[in-house]
């Protein structure tokens, strides 16, 4: 999917909202305002999740030992339905008082059971919706970034989004709720602008953009245009050359491969 663009090279709006083109030549609006509205809707859930699955660890605490739920009921309600006078023996006292233990004990590792698979179930659920939101918030950046939709941004990136994601979305991680990049050796980005703070997205892509071995050839060069303009980029490199029609019949992964190899796309 990439970016619509005019005959003057500029992003094309639609009810005030970027038009992008899928693969399948489908013409798609973005609306930001939705995608954050979805954020939040999975930032909800993904806390009511982590809610629950504190609720069922703290409940199943308090059945440690218990394995026979229905044993353990049993005895219960023999232990009540007796009374002092019933009790000929300390022997039939001291079997009650076992059994008693035995079924409580029963009952505990049941309830410890059950609630350990519903831990099981939560756990998986939380992490996929916290994966899903995670995507949802790393993919609506990149689509929306002004490296990818700004002509007039100095950084101006000259690939599709999805290939941006591809090579750099590994960088970003969701920290409470936030976006913060990482170069490749793990270390946090801060905002050239604001010293002491986490960059946000398009600072930590624009610093991870510069870092890149290749960056003159996904940057878009300011004045030029044609082949030659690409192939500038590259010419140090020692990467071979693919036509624009071979690299826009690649898949996402496979451009990103390919750019990274150090290859110039020619016209």
């Amino acid at each position: 999917m990439k970016l619509l663009l005019d005959d003057k090279g500029n992003a094309v709006l639609r009810n005030g909202k970027p038009v992008y083109v899928k693969d399948d030549g489908t013409e798609i609006e973005f609306d930001g305002a939705q995608a954050f509205t979805k954020i939040g809707q999975l930032t909800g859930e993904n806390t009511d999740y982590k809610r629950r699955f504190t609720e069922a660890e703290t409940k199943l605490k308090g059945f440690e030992g218990i394995e026979n739920a229905d044993d353990a009921r049993k005895a219960l309600e023999t232990v009540k339905s007796l009374s002092v006078g019933d009790l000929k023996t300390a022997t039939q006292v001291q079997e009650i008082k076992d059994a008693a233990a035995r079924a409580a004990q029963e009952q505990v590792a049941a309830a410890a059971k059950a609630s350990a698979t519903q831990i099981q179930e939560l756990t998986t659920t939380l992490e996929k919706r916290t994966g899903e939101l995670n995507n949802h918030m790393i993919g609506g950046s990149f689509t929306s970034s002004k490296l990818l939709t700004d002509d007039k941004h100095a950084s101006r990136l000259a690939i599709p989004a999805e290939m941006a994601r591809a090579y750099f979305g590994n960088n970003f991680k969701v920290e409470d709720g936030k976006l913060v990049p990482y170069d490749n050796n793990g270390n946090k980005l801060y905002s050239p602008s604001h010293p002491g703070e986490v960059a946000d997205f398009d600072e930590g892509l624009e610093q991870l953009v510069r870092a890149c071995p290749f960056k003159d050839q996904i940057l878009k060069a300011s004045g030029a245009s044609g082949g030659g303009a690409s192939s500038a980029g590259g010419a140090g490199t020692g990467g071979k050359k693919v036509s624009r029609a071979q690299f826009e019949a690649m898949g996402v992964q496979e451009r990103a491969d390919v750019m990274k190899a150090g290859a110039t796309v020619t016209d």
